[in-house]
């Protein structure tokens, strides 16, 4: 049993646990557990110490059921030692007969929990990739970049948050697809790709739900992957999309999201989603970047300021209009935007570039670098005013 299956299987075991009475949190230590458990069978050969019994050495012919009857008696063995917990213990103590684990998916109620409205965009990111992606806390945290007890704390608070919540409510699909667009968006970072981690769950998200907006999420997902090895030199620094190598795209993945996309479009109920994929598949459409185009990427994007109104929307907007209709064009569309929104500097030193004004784009290609939240995109803002500084001294 391989460490992505068990990952796969974890939320359906978790899911099995709340519906027979455990709590939230309780259930998916015990679950996390089952996981360390069967990891360490796989290693050694041994039979677990909390196994079903005899001849479970080998948790592989029915991994789920084998993971469900761990987990539970984990479960039990926890509720048993917390004497607060006795009530529990008599209504739950009665063990159900081994056996296959039921084969119904019941992930997507663990997406709607993880990502209730009462959790921040951090603890939902956190909880999502600790109930539903099957990661442990010490991956999520090396992840995310923060300090194991720092995201030890977040997943404890999230757990006891959607501890009270009914777990029979439905969902809302739209807050799930923002949680695991937020966790795309962490990129990656050493032994866990969230990137490809979010795809995954992604894909199983769409494959579980009637809904465009999840393919729309999924092609733009594809989309994005697809350029990611163009997108940084070997020593990590920044490549824009005009000066990318086109050739290291990956062209299966653009394929496969165009397919999603199109077939989503096709049902005619437009999202968000499936208006920015839209626009990717229309940059990895172009052969060059001088080919791309812009005059459809405008349209797009007024397609995008009708469904969300967004100020950063608009800002890209802008850069739209610029490679549109000339860079004057869009420093006007600029103009009408909330200077302190981010990004804006960068922008406005971009399209100043464009028009000609190399002063002024120096000036706020160091005042952007200023701003930036990234080192990669700090250090790329100042080699571009750098150049424009080197040029003007030639």
């Amino acid at each position: 049993m391989d460490e992505a299956l068990l990952r796969a299987l974890a939320p359906s075991v978790l899911t099995v646990l709340v519906r027979r009475g455990a709590d939230f949190a309780a259930a998916e230590d015990a679950v996390q557990d089952a996981l360390v458990e069967a990891l360490r069978v796989r290693a050694d050969g041994s039979a677990p110490a909390s196994g079903p019994g005899p001849g479970s050495a080998e948790p592989l012919r029915d991994a789920k059921g084998w993971l469900v009857t761990v987990a539970w008696r984990k479960f039990l063995d926890a509720t048993r030692a917390d004497a607060a917990r006795r009530r529990r213990e008599d209504r739950a103590a009665e063990e159900p007969a081994p056996g296959p684990a039921p084969s119904a998916d019941d992930t997507l109620h663990l997406y709607f929990l993880c990502a209730h409205p009462s959790l921040t965009p951090a603890s939902a990111v956190a909880l999502t990739l600790r109930a539903v992606g099957g990661l442990t806390t010490r991956q999520i945290a090396r992840a995310c970049l923060v300090p194991e007890a720092t995201m030890a704390q977040r997943i404890s608070r999230a757990k006891r948050t959607v501890s009270t919540v009914r777990f029979d409510r439905p969902g809302d699909v739209a807050t799930v697809l923002r949680v695991l667009y937020l966790v795309f968006n962490e990129g990656y970072s050493g032994e866990i790709d969230l990137a490809a981690e979010a795809i995954r769950l992604t894909r199983q998200l769409a494959a579980a739900v009637d809904h465009p907006e999840a393919a729309g999420l999924l092609a733009l997902m594809l989309l994005h992957h697809a350029r990611r090895a163009a997108r940084t030199t070997p020593d990590g620094t920044l490549v824009p999309l005009a000066e990318q190598d086109r050739s290291r795209w990956d062209t299966a993945l653009i394929a496969e999201g165009v397919g999603v996309l199109q077939a989503a479009l096709a049902r005619d109920r437009l999202g968000e989603f499936q208006a920015q994929a839209a626009i990717a598949a229309l940059h990895a459409d172009a052969p060059a970047a001088e080919e791309t185009d812009w005059v459809q990427i405008v349209e797009w994007y007024d397609e995008l300021v009708r469904l969300t109104g967004s100020p950063v929307v608009r800002l890209n907007r802008a850069v739209a209009v610029g490679e549109a209709d000339g860079p004057r064009a869009g420093l006007a569309e600029l103009a009408a935007l909330d200077p302190s929104l981010p990004r804006h500097t960068a922008v406005a030193a971009y399209l100043h570039e464009r028009a000609g004004d190399p002063v002024t784009a120096a000036r706020l290609y160091a005042e952007a670098a200023h701003q930036a939240p990234h080192l990669a995109e700090r250090d790329h803002l100042t080699r571009q005013a750098a150049r424009l500084n080197a040029r003007r001294q030639r």
